[in-house]
């Protein structure tokens, strides 16, 4: 294994949370539920903490916070000369281009498609509408009709109502096109992956997202071009990745300088060991407290748009991993390659979601179901990884 990666002890975090962990995170759902229930003001109050863009929240600062806290540990113990030599590993690199821009958007196209518009539309409401904003520059009179949507006024202004498991499908597709560029340095450090190359992958999948969504999106939701959230992608992009990037690099190069690369390992990393899955938690219950109302008001709604959500991780996690075994790669190059291409980059989904077609659409709420399925789906896609790393060959 290169230095960019710990050892297997270094990445233990503590017996009781690597052990219980699955039970962790089931009470830290609940405990978020149950927050949101009987302090809504808080939820609420911490939920509105952003930083939005065109009148979208992109940011949720609690959120970035814990993200910090997550990210950080992990940057700080990456050899930064490590990524130089992970950058020219090709295979894994172009393994999760494949998977995020050939493969990925168009699967998730038609599993929610035929889970959405054909298996479960008759639950969703055959007739069920839902009032979306219009589209950008396009200005059509009251009873026109555009794509499978009708011109209406409501409360004045113009709207589109289109089919509600539409709604939900454009959702969809939105989390479909954005590959995770944050939270997939977690999940990789947890399976023991390569962390240098992880990085690398995230850096050149964030560059490919500002020239590919808006591409994919508006050719895969029919709304002819699909305005590219330049702002929320570069901002989401600095907060969540470049901040503990540059923090982990200025702090690791500061400590060994000042107190030897001994102190750093054996005295400030063991401080750092807890902290990631701790963080991690303290995530999910403020994830699940934002959204405690939502999941209880619309219980079925949030399992008719789950099912194609997680048939989808698994399905491109198992493709990629799949994929990464027979190109011979090692397991700390598989692990981070297929899951980068599982995850998804729901805040910017979310962003976009509320910008095409307003906070209180369909679409807005099947990218919130991301978030919920997001980290138990990605810890269970860990335990498989490290169930299976006698499967690969180890790295040199």
């Amino acid at each position: 294994m290169d230095s960019g990666n710990c050892s297997s002890d270094e990445r233990k975090i503590t017996s009781v949370f690597e052990r219980y962990l699955t039970l962790w995170v089931a009470a830290c759902i609940v405990a978020g539920i149950i927050v949101g229930k009987l302090a809504p003001g808080l939820a609420r109050t911490l939920d509105s903490m952003s930083i939005s863009v065109n009148g979208a929240p992109v940011v949720s600062i609690p959120i970035a916070v814990c993200l910090f806290f997550m990210m950080y540990p992990i940057m700080v113990k990456i050899d930064f000369a490590s990524v130089v030599k992970a950058g020219k590993s090709g295979k894994p690199v172009l393994l999760t281009l494949f998977l995020n821009w050939c493969i990925k958007p168009f699967t998730m196209y038609a599993i929610a498609y035929v889970f959405l518009g054909v298996l479960f539309k008759g639950f969703i409401g055959a007739d069920a509408v839902d009032l979306v904003k219009m589209p950008f520059g396009l200005d059509l009179p009251v009873g026109a009709h555009h794509g499978a949507g009708t011109v209406v006024l409501h409360d004045g202004v113009k709207m589109l109502s289109v089919p509600l498991w539409r709604s939900y499908f454009a959702g969809c597709i939105l989390l479909g096109i954005a590959p995770c560029t944050a939270m997939v340095l977690v999940w990789g450090y947890l399976a023991r992956g390569n962390d240098g190359l992880t990085l690398v992958m995230v850096a050149i999948n964030s560059l490919t997202m500002l020239v590919l969504y808006g591409l994919l999106g508006g050719f895969l939701l029919g709304v002819g071009r699909l305005p590219v959230p330049w702002q929320a992608l570069l901002l989401s992009i600095s907060i969540y990745v470049a901040l503990p990037l540059v923090a982990g690099y200025l702090s690791r190069r500061w400590i060994i300088s000042a107190k030897g690369e001994q102190w750093f390992k054996e005295k400030f990393l063991h401080l750092l060991t807890p902290v990631t899955i701790t963080a991690l938690l303290v995530t999910l219950v403020l994830l699940f407290s934002f959204k405690g109302d939502v999941i209880l008001g619309n219980p079925l709604t949030i399992v008719w748009i789950a099912i194609p959500l997680f048939i989808q991780t698994v399905f491109i996690f198992s493709f990629g991993y799949w994929l990464a075994r027979f190109l011979r790669l090692s397991y700390e190059d598989a692990a981070p390659a297929a899951m980068i291409g599982a995850s998804n980059h729901f805040e910017v989904a979310i962003a976009t979601a509320v910008m095409l077609f307003g906070l209180s659409s369909g679409a807005a709420l099947a990218t919130v179901v991301g978030v919920l399925i997001e980290v138990p789906v990605m810890l269970m896609l860990v335990k498989i990884c490290l169930k299976t790393r006698g499967a690969f060959q180890q790295a040199g």
